[in-house]
């Protein structure tokens, strides 16, 4: 998470989306065209049934285009918050997190804060914002959806890089947050896989890689690292709802990859709005109205809608278990039935789904995921204190994902500590 989407006056609502409309093409776009070789003509001009796909093209005329830059702006958990600059609440201030299901805006791949599609190119037709928030979804639990978004395109932009240079060692260099952060390929013998092979599995590490950068984020915003130095964002750090959104987007983008959905910016675009859309619609997305009910339902319980942003323990909910395997955190009918809202959502839970666990492959084609991928980070001296409750060796010399799980625990262990004190 980053910052918090902001209730408006309709006035800066102009303002914002006139800036919106003027920048919008400041966004990523790519087009790909990949040139055959001589091997490829000879196929297409030779027997008729040797069919060509996309994966039998020359790798090195992939699209080439930059990875993603912006964090997009959105939601501490919970809905409606109180608001303080330094120690001074803002009076009569409120910030609104949640979206409708049916009110998801078209998507563009690095939106940031100024993702904006014309109507000319939208998949709905429809023009607009990403429109970000969150929403509730029966199966799900409360669903993030600048995570999800962030997290899809992070698998997007890693994509055509890891196939370019599958098997080769090589450095991916990403935006630092505590420090260097990057993807480290390793050589491998990759001769016995075939091009389709090659795809498959290059598409399942962008998306296993990018997954993990979204764990990163959550360890680096617990250590005090901010978008803007004037917002602490300690308060987002492990929100339940972060990592399995991240997830989500993930395999939404993940499914574009294996179906060829991503050969320009425009077909990525338009495809991930709507499998978007019905990813939400089948994961059981509920109206605002209804999303906002049970977030009155788990205040005192997940978050404490006495304190004010920025605080950390505003949200008393966190979800520490690294790793690629996630289940949502979804609000039990024993909860809801509990509370005055529970008129409102009584209808919500009949007949209600099972959850959705989400995974990501560790292993493919009989190749170790970790064994031929890692993401790895370096600490600067301005985030060491925050490593003391550590063992020097996990972190000093830099660390992978493979070591998020155990910085998790020992975060978790301090904060439980801290929750303690204030008397939860």
């Amino acid at each position: 998470m980053t910052l918090c989407r902001l209730i408006v006056v309709p006035k800066l609502t102009l303002l914002l989306v006139g800036l919106t409309l003027l920048l919008s093409a400041c966004t990523t776009q790519w087009q790909g065209h990949p040139r055959p070789d001589a091997n490829t003509i000879a196929r297409a001009l030779g027997h008729p049934g040797d069919e060509i796909q996309l994966w039998d093209l020359p790798s090195d005329s992939m699209p080439d285009f930059p990875l993603p830059k912006s964090l997009r702006p959105c939601c501490a958990f919970g809905n409606m918050q109180k608001v303080k600059v330094g120690a001074l609440p803002i009076p009569l201030y409120r910030l609104g997190n949640t979206v409708d299901v049916n009110d998801v805006g078209p998507h563009t791949y690095d939106g940031g804060m100024l993702g904006f599609t014309r109507s000319s190119v939208s998949a709905t037709r429809h023009a607009g914002t990403e429109n970000n928030g969150i929403v509730y979804t029966k199966r799900g639990g409360f669903i993030d959806l600048a995570h999800v978004r962030d997290t899809a395109d992070d698998t997007m932009g890693l994509f055509f890089p890891i196939f370019k240079h599958l098997g080769q060692q090589q450095v991916i260099e990403l935006d630092g947050e505590i420090g260097r952060r990057y993807v480290h390929l390793h050589a491998f013998d990759a001769s016995n896989l075939s091009n389709h092979q090659r795809w498959q599995l290059a598409a399942a590490l962008a998306a296993r890689l990018a997954y993990f950068k979204a764990e990163s984020h959550e360890i680096a915003q617990w250590r005090g690292y901010a978008s803007l130095a004037s917002w602490p964002e300690t308060v987002s750090a492990y929100s339940p709802e972060d990592l399995y959104s991240n997830m989500l987007g993930a395999k939404l983008s993940l499914a574009l990859i294996q179906s060829k959905l991503v050969l320009n910016s425009q077909l990525y675009d338009q495809s991930m709005t709507v499998w978007l859309e019905e990813a939400l619609k089948w994961l059981g997305g509920v109206s605002a109205k209804e999303t906002n009910a049970l977030f009155d339902v788990v205040d005192g319980h997940w978050w404490d809608s006495s304190r004010a942003i920025p605080e950390k323990y505003l949200v008393l909910k966190r979800h520490y278990l690294m790793g690629d395997a996630q289940q949502p955190h979804r609000v039990p009918v024993a909860l809801a039935r509990s509370h005055s809202q529970w008129p409102a959502l009584a209808a919500m839970y009949v007949g209600q789904p099972q959850s959705q666990p989400l995974s990501l492959a560790s292993t493919l084609f009989g190749l170790s995921l970790d064994e031929i991928g890692e993401l790895r980070l370096e600490v600067d001296p301005a985030y060491q204190a925050s490593f003391a409750h550590l063992p020097e060796t996990l972190w000093q010399q830099g660390f992978s994902h493979r070591q998020f799980g155990a910085i998790a625990a020992a975060d978790e262990r301090l904060d439980q500590a801290e929750l303690a004190e204030l008397g939860h």
